[in-house]
């Protein structure tokens, strides 16, 4: 989540300008807006139009601008995005004031928000914010003399050090590894997920060996990529490539497919571990929940008929939450939510075993 502008208000509320980054911010912010708040951002509405110079078409859909006073919240069905509806009170066509809307938010958007913050919404939003602080993906660029190192992020790449020393074979060699080893003591205090390395040449390749040798766990998430510079030039190559989606969809399905692993290894063995949903619903209750592990349809799927949960898996997840729990969200798309799926789309790591 970014937080691009926080502000006082009138009647002791705040004005936050959020811009959700991922599926999972949407469903954060299902758990901080609630009725009376004051929600604005762009949109489109279907206008009426019937006057001396244009028929009635049935009405047209325009861009604008609206704030509405919220009555619900909910997660669309059956698409990554939240649905926020309400009054209109503010408007870029004061013709709309009063009726009803319902903003569609998805990721990148932005969204102002008003209300009076309780500390546990606070706190959700601190831990969505730090979580894209600590970028996913780092994209290092090397040839001979030099690299660079930037962080990707939503909204852009950030370049956060230009390496530059003498290089070459023979007498060079020191020199050239002490280039190596810079750029490997900036991998690690990075910390990045995922470390792309890229560059023209061979260059990357020895930079890589270098690593490899003296730094094992970065080189363990280093992927390498062709490119034909270095710097700015070098990650807009990379960025047009594709490589960091490629990456970052790759990292994620590993994350996922560690927790199924020890999920079904637990399940195996008869340890700690719950699965499907009167369980763990049971789990939550007893504050047992070390991580809540669900597919991403399932927070999307209304309570009914038709083979459809009777449990409320919203208080389940708030209340792992409440009682210390972590929560993953797992995509339905790939095959670690595929599988958890099959054992029920909700299931969970325990602190110990219920009888």
């Amino acid at each position: 989540m970014q937080i691009k502008d926080r502000e006082r208000v009138e009647g002791g509320r705040e004005r936050l300008t959020v811009v959700p980054e991922s599926v999972d911010d949407l469903w954060h912010l299902q758990y901080v807006l609630e009725p009376g708040d004051r929600v604005a951002g762009d949109t489109t509405r279907r206008i009426q139009r019937n006057d001396d110079q244009m028929r009635d078409t049935g009405g047209e859909r325009e861009h604008m601008w609206v704030a509405i006073a919220v009555e619900d919240v909910e997660f669309h069905k059956f698409a990554n995005r939240l649905r926020v509806g309400g009054e209109i009170v503010a408007c870029s066509r004061e013709d709309q004031l009063g009726f009803h809307h319902t903003l569609n938010v998805e990721e990148r958007e932005e969204l102002s928000i008003e209300k009076r913050f309780k500390p546990d919404q606070e706190a959700r939003l601190e831990e969505a914010e730090e979580a894209t602080e600590n970028p996913d993906v780092a994209i290092a660029t090397v040839e001979e003399g030099k690299a660079h190192l930037h962080t990707v992020a939503q909204y852009g790449t950030e370049e956060r050090a230009a390496i530059t020393g003498p290089t070459g074979k023979g007498d060079f060699a020191r020199e050239r590894s002490e280039l190596f080893a810079e750029l490997a003591t900036v991998l690690e205090r990075q910390d990045a997920d995922a470390v792309i390395l890229a560059g023209p040449g061979f260059t990357k390749q020895d930079a890589y060996k270098y690593i490899e040798q003296n730094a094992p766990d970065v080189a363990e998430k280093i992927t390498m990529v062709d490119a034909a510079a270095v710097g700015d030039r070098g990650v807009h190559e990379v960025l047009k490539r594709g490589a960091v989606a490629d990456v970052q969809q790759e990292t994620r399905i590993e994350r996922e497919a560690e927790y199924i692993d020890e999920l079904t290894e637990r399940i195996a063995q008869g340890a700690k571990a719950a699965y499907g949903p009167e369980e763990v619903k049971r789990a939550a209750e007893y504050g047992a929940i070390e991580r809540l592990l669900i597919v991403d349809d399932r927070l999307r799927q209304e309570r009914g008929p038709d083979g459809e949960w009777a449990i409320d898996v919203d208080d389940v997840v708030r209340t792992a939450e409440q009682k210390g729990g972590e929560v993953t969200v797992f995509s339905s798309e790939f095959p670690p939510g595929e599988q958890l799926a099959n054992l029920g789309g909700i299931a969970a790591l325990l602190r110990y075993r219920l009888d």
